[in-house]
């Protein structure tokens, strides 16, 4: 095992990489659905190129795909809101409000596991709902319903990625001896085909407009579903699970410097006290 500063570096690039998907679905300039729909069609894409290329990977059975497809769906829906969130309030605080899946993967653990939870975890919970009405509590009814729906459907957002998660986690562990960069990608074309599925039932088109687009499509595909992930998963088994907890609240912070940056947020000091807030309590979530 490599020592934990190189970890530490990979853990670091990789949740900066993915910072940077909630700024590049806005750059894509398509449909929600649509843009979701390419990042997992090229993410997948190329993750199977990589590890046919890299002879890693191994003849799959009906049954892993399958239980594959019960991650792609609930994958399907955390892309389905968290884009619509983004274009509604932004992807800064889309991506924070996307981050209280901590809180669904601790209550499912109770449910399904047994597990108990500390205090910690209540001041954490505390803490985040906290800091978020102090970012958009306070104003709420001043908001037009578009931005109210938006908080909504980033809350969902990690209600979808808790469910994508463990569903992911229980069939690598009980159901398939695959590797997890091919279950990844096993997933992420069964993702893209639920997506198209539905961007077909809603009559978006698939053309993407410019080469402005395209890149951003590609990058999400590159740095979304594979080089930010597979940063990630390689360093978390080398660190301690608190120093990966804080690292990767680098993704929900930077996201969401990068909309006040890019986007001209307007983000009044209080509302700075409030992302700091919910950081805090998901962080001890």
């Amino acid at each position: 095992m490599s020592s934990p500063r190189p970890a530490l570096w990979m853990l670091i690039a990789g949740a900066a990489l993915i910072s940077t998907t909630g700024v590049l679905v806005r750059y894509a300039d398509v449909p929600p659905t649509v843009s979701g729909f390419w990042r997992m069609g090229f993410g997948g894409l190329m993750l199977v190129v990589f590890l046919v290329v890299s002879r890693q990977w191994r003849a799959s059975r009906w049954a892993d795909w399958w239980w594959m497809l019960f991650p792609a769906l609930f994958f399907a829906a955390d892309l389905f809101l968290w884009h619509r969130s983004i274009l509604s309030v932004g992807p800064g605080l889309a991506t924070l409000l996307a981050n209280f899946q901590v809180f669904g993967m601790a209550l499912a653990g109770v449910w399904l596991h047994g597990e108990r939870l500390g205090p910690r975890y209540l001041w954490g919970l505390a803490l985040a709902f906290a800091g978020l009405w102090l970012l958009v509590g306070l104003d709420w009814g001043t908001f037009d319903p578009a931005y109210r729906t938006g908080v909504v459907l980033g809350l969902l957002t990690g209600v979808a990625y808790a469910a994508y998660m463990l569903s992911f986690r229980h069939a690598q562990r009980e159901r398939s001896t695959l590797p997890p960069a091919q279950l990844l990608a096993m997933s992420s074309l069964l993702c893209a085909a639920v997506l198209g599925l539905v961007a077909l039932g809603e009559g978006a088109s698939f053309a993407i407009p410019d080469l402005r687009s395209l890149s951003a499509l590609l990058a999400l595909g590159l740095v979304g579903q594979c080089l930010g992930w597979v940063l990630i998963a390689r360093a978390m088994p080398q660190l301690k699970a608190s120093v990966v907890g804080l690292v990767l609240l680098l993704q929900p912070s930077l996201a969401f410097i990068q909309d006040v940056a890019l986007f001209q947020r307007a983000t009044l000091p209080l509302e700075w006290l409030g992302v700091a807030v919910s950081l805090a309590g998901i962080f001890l979530g």
